[in-house]
Order: C-alpha cells, then sequence, then structure tokens
C-alpha cells in the first residue's frame, strides 16, 4: 500500500489511537541506555551477541520525518464513494490483468497449493504497491530504529518489530538488513510485510535458500498466498455480497468484519443475499456510503481474511473489487 494510505488507514482502524501533537522522544542518554538494554534482552531471549547487535543498531540513523510522519493526525477517513476511485482506477485494473497474464503459471501454481484465489493475490500486490513500483524509500533499519527507540506511543510494537528483524539477519533474507528499504513504517517488498510477518508467512517459493519480497516474484507471490492462508482462506468461499434490505431490516452495527452471525440470522433481520449458500455459514453486515447512498454487503470469513492485511473494511472492499475487475478483463481478453 502507497505511504500515505497506509499511514492514513493503518493508523486510522487498526492501531491505538495517538494525539496529534508530537510526543517528546527520549533523550539522547535514554535512547542509549534503552538500546543497551534491548541489546541485552536479545542475548538473553534469543542467543543474540549483544555487542553484535549494538553494532547494528550504530549503523542506524535517526530520521525525523519518519517521527513527523506517524505522528501526523490521521486524516478523516474518506467515505466509500472517494476511498473506491482512489484504488480501483482503469490503470490499476489494466496492470493487474497484465501481471496476472504476464506471470500466470507460477500464479496459478502458488494459488492452487495454497488454495487462494490467483487474482486476491495479484489484487494486494496492485493495491500494496502498484505491482512492485512503490515499495518504500526508507531504509528499514533507521524506520524500526528510529520508532523502536524515539516514538514512545508505540515503542513496544517496533521493537517487537526491531528485535524480529536482527534474528533475520542471518543470511535467511535475500540482503543485509543495513540495505533493506521500504515505508517509513519498516514494511517490505512487494506485499509490504512486517518483520514478524516475514518470519511467520514469507516463503523461499524459488528454491534459493534465501526470502527475496523485492525481486522473486516466485517469493513475492507464494508469500502473499502464505499469509492469507495462514489466516483461515477458504478456497472458493465467498467474500462478500450485496445485501437485499427487507423494509423492516433492522438495525444492526457490528463492531468489525469477523462473521460472528450465521446467514440465517441476517435474514431474519432482514438482509438476505441472491446465492444458495448454507444458512450456517458465519456472516456479517457491512454499510458503506455509495455514490447512490448507502450499500449493504454481507461479508463472510475471506472479507476478515483481507481486513487481517488491513483492517479497514473499505480496503477489503477495494481489494475484491479489483480482485474482481482482474478477474474479469482477464476473462474477457481471452487466451
Amino acid at each position: 500500500m502507497p505511504v500515505f494510505f497506509r499511514v492514513l488507514f493503518a493508523l486510522a482502524s487498526a492501531l491505538p489511537a495517538i494525539s496529534a501533537a508530537a510526543p517528546v522522544s527520549p533523550s539522547a542518554a535514554d535512547s542509549r541506555q534503552a538500546q543497551q538494554d534491548f541489546a541485552a534482552e536479545l542475548a538473553r531471549d534469543h542467543g543474540l551477541a549483544a555487542d553484535a547487535v549494538l553494532a547494528i543498531l550504530a549503523k542506524a540513523e535517526y530520521q525525523q520525518s519518519i517521527i513527523d510522519a506517524i505522528s501526523r493526525p490521521a486524516e478523516k477517513v474518506k467515505p466509500w464513494k472517494e476511498y473506491r476511485p482512489i484504488f480501483l482506477t482503469d490503470a490499476r485494473r489494466e496492470s493487474g490483468i497484465a501481471f496476472y497474464r504476464d506471470n500466470r503459471d507460477l500464479i496459478d501454481r502458488v494459488a492452487a497449493e495454497y488454495q487462494v484465489s490467483p487474482s486476491i493475490i495479484v489484487a494486494i500486490i496492485g493495491v500494496e504497491t502498484s505491482y512492485g513500483r512503490i515499495t518504500g524509500k526508507y531504509k528499514v533499519l533507521d524506520a524500526l530504529t528510529t520508532l523502536a527507540f524515539h516514538y514512545p506511543p508505540r515503542e513496544k510494537f517496533f521493537r517487537e518489530q526491531l528485535s524480529q528483524l536482527l534474528r533475520l539477519n542471518d543470511g535467511h533474507l535475500a540482503y543485509p538488513i543495513e540495505e533493506l528499504r521500504g515505508s517509513y513504517a519498516g514494511a517490505m517488498g512487494w506485499g509490504q510485510f512486517m518483520p514478524t510477518s516475514i518470519a511467520r508467512f514469507a516463503r523461499d517459493y524459488d528454491g534459493d535458500e534465501r526470502i527475496d519480497l523485492w525481486n522473486s516474484k516466485p517469493d513475492i507471490v507464494a508469500s502473499v498466498a502464505s499469509y492469507f492462508q495462514g489466516h483461515g482462506w477458504e478456497p472458493e468461499g465467498p467474500v462478500a455480497l450485496r445485501a437485499q434490505l427487507a423494509p423492516d431490516a433492522r438495525t444492526i452495527t457490528p463492531a468489525n468484519s469477523e462473521p460472528v452471525y450465521p446467514l440465517e440470522q441476517l435474514t431474519a433481520w432482514g438482509y438476505s443475499v441472491d446465492a444458495a449458500l448454507d444458512p450456517q455459514r458465519p456472516a456479517t453486515l457491512l454499510k458503506l456510503e455509495g455514490d447512490s447512498g448507502p450499500e449493504y454487503w454481507i461479508t463472510f470469513q475471506n472479507f476478515y481474511v483481507i481486513t487481517r492485511y488491513n483492517r479497514s473494511p473499505m480496503y477489503a472492499m477495494a481489494v475484491k473489487q479489483l480482485a474482481e475487475a482482474i478477474a474479469a478483463g482477464d476473462a474477457a481478453a481471452g487466451p
């Protein structure tokens, strides 16, 4: 996801609220002590040499622009009618069709192995980095070190990410961590993985015994598919369906996108879909502000899985609709 939109929607929907005022950064002495304590913890808990950890941290440069970016108040979240045109552009759709057709054998093979829709894999890469064109300009080591030791509101999260990055620095990744570039928050590669996601879900699919999320399409595609499989993607399962409302439909406001209602319960409350589905299938309701007024959608497990990538339901809907547009465009183009 491009840096601006990752800030806007990740902070608005996924992260704890932060003050509009920039936090007070620790003093240089406090930061040095925190780094020493951090290195000692890595030595104690993970067997890394504390001196080696400190030597790597010494290569990181504090970046005020990173603190400024993450401290900037999140803008008001756009309604769906304004959000949708940002991601569902003709250019992104056409680029997605071309990317799929150029890499069809790989994508279809990975999709079959991981039991994930090929168009969803393509759409995620398109939404996150425009098919690898915008992967971030910051050194990941600078980003995570700056945020781990100079951004108190989220230091625990970013120290966890920095810890994991240092533990990946053993030949597991294709490049030395000092050379890795990504977003200001430390997200990397075509799929914008944080270090903990790399550790859990990234895959060496080209068999060269290292993970390359920047230049190996097999690793990139398989890692995205692995992420979806690992979060419970249902093969051939529905993502979201437009709901028809009964005149007396009950007003419900689900807390999030987790499918917690049997479909038959939503039907009884006045929300139905034009599809033959198991009445016991878990689902939930989503209301969006469309061009012509409110849109009501019944969403399922696979929609919830997309929100594990980014918790914004509008992000998930954009991925769903872009995937459908890519699949339709590919089919229309023929062999």
